[in-house]
């Protein structure tokens, strides 16, 4: 059974998870700490949990989710799961810095590129990709079948959907992608996003705005 944590980090008050379980294995997903009492607060409940970091896994590459990537990598030493499609997203990492005022050093980790399609394995329990770009051009989103449960990104929001006039962004593609790969799924799905509060499928498709 999965237990999901978040941790609201940065800026932009952005959701970082680790999701573990019963073996105490655990992934840190879209590690957005950016100072050292966010760091601090995350890696304390890793080493009180006993938790084994064996991936570092990205929605995608904007900088509010990818602060602490660097941090991340080096402290864990696993390889960092993304979509191919946003590496040059986390290659913009120090000029979106600068956009912020912040000066920040490029970012330096090895990648494994997933896909639409493809599996992740967690302990016997699948995860499956959907590439739902519009936010960013290599948005996926993991979805857990058996528990019924969804990591979003900035894809799909309680009752809103990710911006799409940031770079390559596409809103015909995204609400395309939402409703063909997402509203398709059982309606007790839980949606946890990047920002905000969880949600379920069957909420957004009912309430949200954006995909009446």
């Amino acid at each position: 059974m999965f237990q999901i944590q978040a941790f609201v980090f940065n800026f932009a008050s952005e959701n970082t998870y680790v999701l573990f379980n019963e073996n105490k294995n655990a992934w840190l997903i879209d590690p957005g700490n950016m100072n050292e009492q966010e760091t601090q607060s995350i890696s304390n409940f890793i080493t009180e949990n006993n938790l084994n970091i064996q991936k570092i896994v990205l929605t995608h590459a904007h900088i509010d989710h990818v602060l602490g990537l660097q941090w991340a990598y080096d402290t864990f030493k696993v390889p960092v799961t993304m979509h191919q499609d946003d590496k040059e997203v986390l290659d913009m990492f120090q000029i979106s810095g600068m956009r912020f005022g912040f000066t920040l050093d490029h970012i330096k980790v090895d990648l494994n590129y997933i896909k639409e399609g493809d599996e992740l394995d967690f302990d016997g329990e699948k995860f499956k990709i959907y590439h739902v770009p519009g936010h960013s051009p290599g948005s996926v989103v993991y979805h857990n079948e058996t528990q019924k449960f969804m990591i979003s990104g900035d894809v799909l929001f309680e009752g809103s959907i990710g911006r799409t006039d940031l770079y390559k962004g596409n809103y015909d593609q995204l609400i395309e992608g939402i409703k063909t790969k997402l509203f398709v799924l059982d309606e007790e799905t839980q949606v946890f996003s990047g920002h905000g509060n969880p949600t379920t499928i069957g909420f957004e498709k009912q309430y949200n705005p954006f995909l009446k």
